[in-house]
Order: structure tokens, then sequence, then C-alpha cells
């Protein structure tokens, strides 16, 4: 697989990563073995860099994790980011504070089993957090006590990524960018690239839409968010099929099957339009499908799609994303 320097942290990582969120939850039901075996593959396909958060699960996520790689014996070859914040409740910015903080930080530890986190990121703070230099301040104060290498921030607008680049502690920023998220190209790649920053890119296949796999009347389970946050009900409505409204999603869908190129899936062409940004360190697609994950790691070394295939997404970006999307994140 292909490597790209995860900003100024010193990682050298492969471009197609492993983000765990399908692990612990908001996806339906995942046993301890599927979340194990999802690791395993994932790392036998070659990728050495994953993504994971204490809320996945209420922990689930971390554990299974830190499991493969000591049954594997591969914790030196591997980086793992996790993510500290979302288990505030109330979820406010004042929250974001040092001794919360470390408090979530120390369980991490324990559940992944290291000493030191390798890189730490906010998790979706609310927008003041950003304008609170106590809470970066914190970060500081972590990395100098050795509980934590590295800083970063995942994001859910591009405003909120622009501003945290501005604190010295922040080295990565996590983002959600993809066909149907474009504006991060616009407003925050070029800013990035010029400060160093790692750019890790999520939710980058938009819950599945951009699979070409899900068909209008499917329905989701219960416990999965794309039945229970369709208009935000539990979170950023973002993270959600990224914000746009299904139907218009569906319609988009339709039109890109056309531009897929040969001996590619719609899902490993999304991947690959990601990769053509060299702003881009890693991105993190998630499933617990082996063969899923094994196709999304052969993606780092696919060629990169034509001019053509990037005006035509485009094109469909402005026709059917860019009204109901562009401007609100």
């Amino acid at each position: 697989m292909n490597r790209r320097q995860l900003g100024t942290t010193g990682y050298d990582v492969t471009d197609v990563g492993l983000g765990t969120w399908n692990i612990g939850g908001d996806w339906g039901d995942v046993s301890e073995e599927e979340g194990r075996e999802t690791v395993r593959t994932a790392l036998d396909a070659g990728v050495d860099f994953i993504d994971t958060a204490d809320v996945y699960g209420d922990g689930f996520s971390e554990q299974r994790i830190a499991e493969v790689l000591d049954e594997r014996e591969v914790r030196d070859e591997v980086t793992v980011a996790t993510k500290a914040g979302r288990r505030l409740d109330p979820h406010t910015a004042e929250r974001y504070n040092y001794d919360n903080l470390s408090e979530h930080v120390d369980r991490s530890r324990e559940y992944l089993g290291v000493d030191t986190l390798e890189l730490l990121q906010l998790h979706c703070p609310p927008t003041d957090a950003y304008y609170q230099p106590e809470t970066f301040d914190a970060l500081a104060r972590l990395k100098d006590e050795g509980k934590v290498d590295h800083c970063g921030v995942s994001v859910e607008r591009v405003e909120e990524a622009l501003k945290a680049i501005e604190y010295p502690e922040v080295e990565t920023v996590q983002i959600i960018f993809n066909m149907f998220r474009q504006r991060p190209a616009e407003r925050f790649f070029e800013e990035a690239k010029r400060r160093d920053i790692g750019v890790i890119v999520r939710v980058p296949l938009a819950s599945g839409l951009l699979t070409g796999k899900l068909s209008r009347d499917m329905e989701f389970p219960e416990n999965d968010h794309r039945n229970f946050n369709i208009e935000g009900e539990a979170f950023d409505r973002g993270e959600t099929f990224a914000g746009l409204p299904v139907d218009a999603g569906f319609d988009a869908v339709e039109e890109l099957r056309g531009h897929v190129p040969e001996r590619m899936t719609m899902a490993q062409m999304a991947l690959r339009w990601i990769l053509d940004h060299d702003a881009v360190s890693t991105v993190i697609p998630g499933s617990t499908n082996p063969d899923h994950v094994q196709a999304n790691a052969a993606v780092s070394e696919m060629d990169s799609l034509s001019n053509q295939v990037h005006g035509a997404v485009r094109d469909i970006y402005e026709e059917y994303v860019f009204d109901s999307v562009h401007h609100r994140w």
C-alpha cells in the first residue's frame, strides 16, 4: 500500500486506513469476534492506521483493536488514533477541560493497553470550544505528562478546522470529505498543506450511499444511525448520508454510475477520488464486511481518476448536492 506523512506527527501511514465506528455501534449489532475479525482483515490487507474513539460502543471498539494488536504482536507497526469528548454529558464547550479530558484519556489508555496514546483527537466539540484556549492548553498538558504523543481534532465544519489549526497543539484534522461534501477542498486543504497539517478523511462513502449498493426502500436496524439520525436527532446531521437528503443522494448516485471506471466499484471510485487530493493524508472507510475491507485497501494502489471523471463528479455535485450541503458544513 502507498503511504503518506501524517502532518508533523512523524507517522508515515497507509493512505487507506480503517475507521472503527462500525465496530463500536450505531451501525447495528456487531459481535466481539466480528469486531476483531474486521481489524485482522485490515491488517492482512496492509492497513497500518486505525481510527477509533472512546465513545464507539463505550470502549468496545478500543478493546477489540487492542486484543488484535496483542494477538498479532504488531503494536510497533500500527498507528492507532482515538478521540475523546463525546462522552461528556452534557456535551458543552466548557466541559472540554483538563480534568475531564484527562479522565477520558486514562480510560482510553487502559482500554488500548498503552501508556501513551499515539494520537488523541478532540471528538467534534461544540464550536465554542475552538475559541477556548484552555481546551488546547489541556492538550499541551496531557502531552507534557506523557499521556499523549500527538493531538488533533475531529470537526464537523470547515470553519472549525480553520480555527483549530491556529493552535500549535493541533497536528491533525479529521473531517468529512467525499463526493457529496466537497467544501474542504475549496476552503481548507490549501491552508492545511501550508501548515503541514495531517488530514484524516472520515465518512468517505456517505454512510454507504457512495457504495451504490443501498436502495431507496432499504430499512435499517433500529440501532443504526441511518435510521435514527436522518434529521440530526442524535448528533450532527452531516454524519449521516453526509447531510444530503436521501432522495437527492440516490439521484446523484444514479448519475455517478455511468462514470465508474472499469475494474473499479463505485465505492473504490469514491475512495480514489478522495486520494486524488494530495492534501489528504489518509482516508478511513469503515466496514465489518471482510470483502469490503479488502476492496477498500486495494484502492491505495489504483490509478488516479481521469480529469473527465473528476469533472463529471463536480457537475453532479453542483446539480444534486450543492444547494443542500455546500454552505452548511
